[in-house]
């Protein structure tokens, strides 16, 4: 089962709860570009979905970043919840390099 999601650029100005607010969770994706990191922003509804069949440090999911132009591979390495609530607060990908 192949997942993918679609993310966006995270504006430079826009605070993390006020993305929550509009349905987005912040994201970074670290390791695309060498030591560098992209903040991103996904829709929360669209992540819950998708993190009912994915493990930790193991589930190989397919990136698409339509603004920049950039498609890859990632893992999720880290994924903040509330604690009671269990809303989504911060997701952390981490770049996977094709096989060759």
């Amino acid at each position: 089962m192949s997942l993918s999601i679609e993310c966006q650029k995270r504006p430079e100005n826009i605070k993390p709860n006020a993305l929550r607010r509009e349905g987005l969770t912040p994201a970074t994706l670290y390791g695309h570009d060498g030591t560098e990191s992209m903040q991103l922003a996904v829709n929360t509804k669209e992540v819950a979905l998708m993190l009912r069949g994915v493990t930790v440090n193991e589930t190989v999911i397919d990136i698409n970043i339509p603004d920049l132009s950039w498609n890859g591979q990632a893992v999720i390495k880290e994924i903040q919840a509330h604690p009671w609530k269990r809303s989504l607060i911060h997701l952390s990908f981490c770049y996977v390099k094709p096989s060759a």
